[in-house]
């Protein structure tokens, strides 16, 4: 071993570590949704992140068995709201809880508006929607991966600037 390798060498101890979502991905976000029936529901998602930046897409990966899963296929579309601390309750309630036991959004109160270019509500009690249409969707395991290329974003106006330029560090995400 020569200097410089010494001099970057640290002493840490390492252990195999569960590969189970080994990446936890931030920030936390809840995905809304609404099947043709105008059902609508909202759930917690681990997976999620941008994929392109032209066009402008983001992936979120959802369980066959989660039950937003079923209106997302056939509605196509979705929104990826974006949780800060002040909505952490909420958040909590709808990782752990499914529509199949009851009405989670009446349950939280929570405030839903319709969205600009989608069939899907948004939160708007969150400071960023994304707003997405579902272009492709792969199955990676245990989760389906959907594609949905954004077509409108939402943001309060106290995280953007006069070009409408989001300032994500003003987000206290959990």
């Amino acid at each position: 071993m020569n200097n410089t390798d010494t001099a970057h060498s640290t002493n840490h101890l390492k252990r195999k570590a569960n590969m189970k979502s080994c990446l936890q991905p931030l920030p936390k976000v809840l995905v809304s949704c609404r099947g043709l029936n105008g059902e609508e529901n909202v759930l917690a998602v681990a997976y999620c992140g941008n994929c392109s930046y032209d066009p402008p897409m983001v992936m979120v990966g959802i369980v066959p068995s989660r039950y937003s899963y079923q209106l997302i296929k056939e509605s196509k579309c979705f929104v990826v709201n974006l949780v800060d601390e002040n909505y952490k309750e909420v958040f909590d309630y709808m990782g752990s809880r499914s529509k199949r036991d009851g009405d989670k959004i009446s349950a939280m109160d929570v405030k839903l508006q319709d969205g600009k270019m989608v069939n899907a509500p948004i939160l708007t009690d969150c400071p960023v929607n994304i707003e997405c249409t579902v272009v492709d969707s792969i199955v990676t395991g245990s989760h389906e991966m959907f594609i949905g290329k954004i077509e409108y974003v939402h943001a309060d106006t106290n995280i953007t600037d006069e070009d409408g330029n989001i300032n994500f560090s003003e987000i206290n995400y959990l």
